[in-house]
């Protein structure tokens, strides 16, 4: 979950996420139905997010893999590419996982303690591993094609495009609101750590600067 976890960061339209990575972590050696539940909203979320953004209706009723394979159509991808090919196979991994959730996830209902232990064992380490990485991996894919191709804008900005360089004034008036912050014997402007650590913040801020101009 990590390199998805820094994807999240890095868009941060999609930081929400975090709730479900969290619980994932949380709970995937401990419980893995609820790390399981947790895997597929994840992966429902994202595609539902980006079928909304490019206006591809989801029935209500759509089974996981029908929502995956909708969310590859609406990034772009023709029918005849390879990825087109791979998103099906993915889609039938997304359909598994629907299933294997329905069947050992149970916790609304309760039961007793010997089908708690059974249910916590139907699935071997090996499979929970394989089934949380190819979570991440699918998902992460997805964010990063979805960015790739329709980056956010905020006030003209789009977020992978943006230069620490292209707004000295911006840059100038957080320097000067909060000056520079010594570390042993380096020290950097205010303006260049926001803009490194927290990229959605300083499009944040730089766009409230530009309005205030206006």
């Amino acid at each position: 979950m990590q390199r998805l976890n820094e994807i999240i960061e890095q868009y941060g339209r999609w930081g929400d996420l975090k709730t479900y990575t969290e619980r994932i972590e949380a709970h995937a050696q401990t419980d893995f139905s609820l790390a399981l539940e947790n895997a597929k909203s994840l992966l429902e979320t994202i595609c539902k997010e980006i079928c909304s953004s490019k206006g591809v209706e989801v029935e209500p009723t759509a089974s996981i893999n029908q929502v995956l394979k909708k969310a590859f159509t609406a990034i772009g991808y023709p029918s005849n590419t390879p990825v087109t090919q791979i998103s099906s196979a993915l889609a039938t991994i997304g359909q598994q996982m629907g299933e294997l959730r329905n069947e050992i996830g149970r916790t609304s209902h309760g039961g007793t303690l010997e089908e708690l232990r059974e249910r916590n064992s139907k699935v071997d380490d090996m499979t929970k591993e394989l089934l949380i990485d190819t979570t991440a991996i699918i998902t992460s894919f997805l964010i990063r094609n979805f960015e790739n191709e329709n980056p956010r804008i905020i006030s003209g900005i789009s977020e992978p495009n943006i230069l620490f360089t292209d707004n000295p004034e911006f840059n100038d008036f957080w320097d000067e609101s909060f000056g520079e912050f010594p570390m042993g014997v380096y020290s950097y402007p205010s303006s260049e750590i926001l803009f490194h650590t927290d990229n959605e913040a300083y499009l944040t801020e730089l766009k409230a600067f530009r309005e205030g101009e206006e």
